[in-house]
């Protein structure tokens, strides 16, 4: 699918408010049996089978639920990282060990997020990943995600480039998210690949 000019930011802002209309339409049983389902899925793909260190996220409201996988993913001996917030929208982070480890914490008039409570190893720390789990409100087939416009996985992303790593980056989403086309900016990275509740679709490895 061709498009002509450079996508503008208030296309993004239109798709967001229409995404997150949809999930807050699904019930408490929908996203307990949707995150069942993709923690499934999630766990079958090779890289995280392989992976000894992976940095997630702990999902609120009606993101697709990760909690169940981030468990599962311990049980296999795996280190997981959660993000931090900080002041400037960059992502510290720290290590999970089970529900007891996190921190309910309110940022200003944004929604509240569960973090790691323990010892920050810094915003460096994500590039040790084997296998970064990216929230998104939708992806296309090329890869493109479409995130929640607060920036702070695009700092994530110029990080890891910066470092010259390159771990797995997977976007974690329902069905429906898997869409035509997001437009895109130039900083914007393709995903490696998307687990939704019903199966995981690869993408080219980009260049």
């Amino acid at each position: 699918m061709s498009h002509v000019g450079r996508p503008t930011e208030p296309d993004k802002r239109t798709l967001r408010r229409a995404y997150l209309a949809v999930r807050n339409r699904l019930t408490a049983d929908d996203v307990r049996e949707a995150a069942s389902a993709l923690a499934g899925r999630a766990l079958g793909l090779p890289e995280l089978a392989g992976a000894r260190t992976v940095a997630a996220y702990v999902s609120v409201g009606s993101e697709p639920g990760t909690l169940a996988l981030l468990d599962a993913l311990r049980e296999r001996g795996v280190r997981v990282l959660l993000p931090a917030l900080l002041p400037d929208n960059d992502l510290d982070w720290g290590a999970y060990t089970g529900e007891g480890s996190l921190a309910r914490v309110q940022h200003g008039g944004k929604m509240a997020l569960f973090e790691p409570s323990g010892e920050r190893l810094g915003p460096d720390a994500v590039t040790g990943a084997d296998v970064v789990l990216l929230p998104g409100l939708a992806v296309d087939g090329r890869g493109m995600r479409l995130g929640r416009g607060g920036g702070s996985y695009d700092r994530v992303l110029a990080r890891l480039e910066s470092a010259g790593a390159r771990p797995a980056l997977v976007v974690l989403l329902y069905d429906s998210e898997v869409v035509a086309h997001v437009p895109e900016e130039e900083h914007d990275r393709p995903v490696h690949a998307v687990v939704t509740p019903s199966g995981v679709r690869r993408f080219p490895d980009p260049e």
